[in-house]
């Protein structure tokens, strides 16, 4: 199961250093609840080497306003505290595509 990533839990998350994977969504959006049992698949195989997690926008805004979160679903990657610009994924996306990704982050 996915994380539940928060406004007061998110930062120290991140700062940790170890990979982090966010999806950034809503309940009134359609593809972001179809997302959902995605990013709970992605989260059961890799979580033990990656945080996975989904962070609502509806309750919590300040991660969301940092990273100009401007449409959802979107996914960030991050790794040492940062990041990781290339990696950034918007709409609905395959779990291949998520496991390309986390991949990559996991060989930064």
């Amino acid at each position: 199961m996915a994380l539940t990533f928060t406004d007061s839990n998110v930062k120290e998350i991140i700062a940790s250093g170890e990979p982090v994977v966010i999806d950034f969504w809503a309940t009134w959006c359609g593809p972001c609840v179809r997302m959902s049992p995605v990013i709970d698949k992605l989260a059961e195989e890799y979580g033990d080497r990656v945080k996975v997690g989904k962070y609502n926008i509806e309750e919590e805004s300040d991660l969301s306003s940092e990273y100009r979160i401007m449409s959802i679903p979107t996914i960030l990657f991050f790794k040492n505290g940062k990041m990781e610009k290339d990696l950034r994924l918007a709409g609905s996306q395959s779990i291949e595509t998520l496991r390309e990704n986390v991949e990559k982050l996991l060989a930064l």
